[in-house]
């Protein structure tokens, strides 16, 4: 197993030193988004025997979802590898050049990180995006996806390197592990350093953990996205409403859905009931604290300490007023992830405030929490949003897959 794994890195290795131009990584992506097309029946039928198996396995119904693809789901997958296609290269672009006295000419120069290792579950649109983005950026990368995913999983990899082939490139600038053996994964975390520059783990809380716990390669990704929308005493109700609505319920399964609502305390008696029933009629169980139990006319249930740090995933909320706009920043950074937080307010001040002090990765303003993803920020698409502290930090796109190197130039300095 080590030998294959081994030989799979080798591969990796040898085709990310391979520099690939422009106008050929983009004929691969549209030669790829044409194999989607063509191909699209027996991708469903791949996808139809996922399904299957994860029923039989009792796989909860958000994960079966987020699985699952369709028609439209499938020309997503295309469309956001055609988007890919038509970005910027963001290799070897020129960040900084600069002169000094001494007679250097210097130059902050962008690169490729190498070797990335991505381990994901449930979604197979993150095969096509990860390698689509992996490989604009002259990156090599190697899948691993999960069990119950691998016959799509596979034969979206396939498509992928039938494109590379095409065009004479080398096919293991994208490999996928095609094994539902978990001591890949180990293998993966712990044995290939020589081989992986870093590692982006997309999955559930239990997969981010494990990652982060074994891995002896640089990690970028997140635990948990505990996120949270702020309704200020300033805040318009339509647009409070809506947001919250939005921020919530549009699809629960997503790590940017809210999670914990939290409202002013001048506003509860305006704002509570209308915005809380809104999504009580849509199923969605609220958790409140003692004054929304006091407030709010519908079914509430009482909001514990361990709900504040919990992300539902699911139509579940839970809700606390706040008496100040200091308290939901202190109340975010306490239990937040750094992920995404937003603040409601018609006030520019406090909204400024809000985004300067919460810690969040992505901080927004009179904007639902759904959009903390790259295809929204134009990125094409992304292969995982990071809450490090360190840089790379939100929607992990192009950009943010590559490094830099400094290039020095002069007319034969020495140094006295």
């Amino acid at each position: 197993m080590i030998k294959i794994m081994n030989l799979i890195g080798i591969k990796s290795r040898k085709a990310s030193e391979k520099k690939i131009n422009l106008d050929t990584k983009n004929k691969v992506l549209i030669l790829y988004a044409k194999l989607l097309d063509r191909e699209n029946k027996s991708i469903l039928r791949e996808n139809l025997k996922d399904i299957k198996f994860a029923k039989s396995k009792g796989i909860k119904e958000n994960l079966i979802n987020r699985l699952q693809i369709d028609k439209v789901k499938l020309k997503n997958i295309k469309d956001s590898v055609i988007k890919i296609s038509k970005l910027k290269d963001p290799v070897n672009v020129t960040l900084k050049k600069w002169s000094r006295p001494n007679g250097l000419n210097i130059k902050r120069v962008t690169i490729p990180i190498g070797v990335i290792g991505v381990i994901f579950e449930s979604r197979p649109n993150v095969t096509s995006d990860v390698a689509g983005l992996c490989f604009k950026s002259g990156n090599a990368v190697i899948l691993k996806g999960g069990s119950e995913a691998i016959n799509t999983n596979r034969i979206l990899a396939k498509l992928f390197r039938q494109a590379l082939k095409k065009h004479n490139v080398d096919e293991n600038y994208i490999q996928f592990v095609d094994s539902t053996d978990r001591k890949m994964v180990d293998i993966m975390l712990s044995k290939m350093k020589q081989y992986i520059d870093v590692i982006i783990p997309r999955g559930g809380k239990n997969l981010v953990k494990r990652v982060q716990e074994f891995s002896t390669v640089p990690i970028i990704g997140h635990l948990e996205g505990i996120c949270h929308t702020f309704i200020d005493k300033d805040a318009e109700l339509n647009m409070a409403s809506n947001i919250i609505y939005n921020a919530k319920l549009r699809n629960t399964a997503i790590c940017g859905a809210t999670e914990t609502i939290l409202l002013h305390e001048k506003i509860v008696k305006k704002f509570c009931n209308p915005i809380l029933k809104r999504l009580e009629n849509e199923n969605c169980k609220i958790y409140g604290d003692n004054i929304i139990r006091k407030n709010y006319k519908g079914k509430v249930y009482p909001a514990k300490e361990k709900d504040w740090s919990t992300e539902y995933l699911t139509a579940a909320v839970s809700v606390k007023v706040v008496k100040s706009s200091d308290e939901a920043i202190n109340h975010i950074n306490k239990y937040g992830t750094m992920h995404t937080d937003s603040i409601i307010t018609k006030n520019k001040k406090t909204a400024s405030k809000f985004l300067k002090n919460v810690k969040s990765s992505i901080a927004m303003h009179n904007t639902s929490t759904q959009f903390a993803d790259g295809g929204e920020f134009g990125f094409g698409g992304e292969v995982g949003i990071s809450t490090n502290t360190i840089p790379p930090r939100g929607p992990v796109g192009l950009e943010q897959l590559v490094s830099y190197k400094y290039e020095i130039s002069s007319k034969g300095k020495i140094r006295k």
